[in-house]
């Protein structure tokens, strides 16, 4: 099994790698960003390995890019909120990000407890026909969600947002591992690949960065090195403007 680093609209690695590697399933990090719809960007590929996703933060930066990913032939292989069996491996997945408007976990409370109850804090705020922030919090990481993979079993983790091994990480992603009882976690989000091996004690699961397209096995094994790996580019990096025609 391959993970990948967030592609940010670039993909023409993702034939070359599982061509060459031949792996099982590929999972993706988040922050995809499809230019169309996320089938055909991977039609290469699709008949060659088991495709996977969860979503970043900015897989809501437009209704387009949206679309394109979660309402393509691969929105029933969205692992956020659950766990699937993927070759014998149990995955669970949480995507998106933290956002204090709906969730910050340095504080004892939230906001909103699911998206069901911002909607609703949001059209009568901004009324039915308001935009708000409504599609950009379709990817932010509500305590529901978290709630439910508390409840599970799992082999592996995969996160857009990082534990707190990454200096702008989250404790509550180790309570999730920890209760989930994996013994690895891949995340992306920060464009960097870091070695985290002196946390791995103290956490009591391993803990890989997936940096931006770049590609790790499931051993935390460099398939492929991020574009900005060893840069120490956290969050953003200086990416060319993806070009995606908006109907909003």
């Amino acid at each position: 099994m391959f993970f990948f680093g967030d592609t940010h609209g670039g993909f023409d690695h993702c034939r070359e790698v599982v061509e060459s590697g031949k792996p099982d399933a590929v999972v993706f990090l988040g922050d995809i960003q499809a230019h169309e719809p996320l089938h055909e960007i991977l039609r290469e590929i699709r008949d060659l390995t088991d495709i996977w996703w969860i979503h970043g933060n900015h897989d809501t930066d437009s209704p387009a890019i949206y679309r394109n990913l979660f309402d393509s032939e691969f929105a029933d292989r969205n692992l956020h909120g659950r766990v699937v069996d993927i070759h014998g491996v149990r995955i669970a997945g949480l995507g998106g990000v933290f956002r204090g408007t709906i969730w910050n976990p340095a504080r004892p409370f939230w906001r909103f407890y699911s998206p069901q109850d911002y909607e609703a804090h949001s059209v009568l705020k901004a009324g039915a026909s308001g935009r708000g922030d409504r599609l950009r919090h379709r990817s932010s990481i509500f305590p529901c969600d978290y709630e439910a993979l508390m409840q599970e079993q799992a082999d592996i983790l995969v996160l857009h947002e990082a534990p707190s091994c990454n200096r702008y990480g989250f404790a509550v992603l180790d309570s999730l591992a920890t209760r989930l009882g994996v013994s690895r976690v891949f995340h992306g989000h920060h464009h960097d690949h870091y070695d985290y091996s002196a946390h791995f004690e103290r956490l009591g699961f391993s803990t890989h960065a997936v940096g931006l397209r770049g590609v790790l096995d499931g051993d935390g094994t460099t398939i492929r090195e991020g574009e900005l790996d060893g840069t120490g580019e956290d969050r953003v990096a200086a990416l060319p403007e993806l070009q995606v025609k908006s109907d909003a």
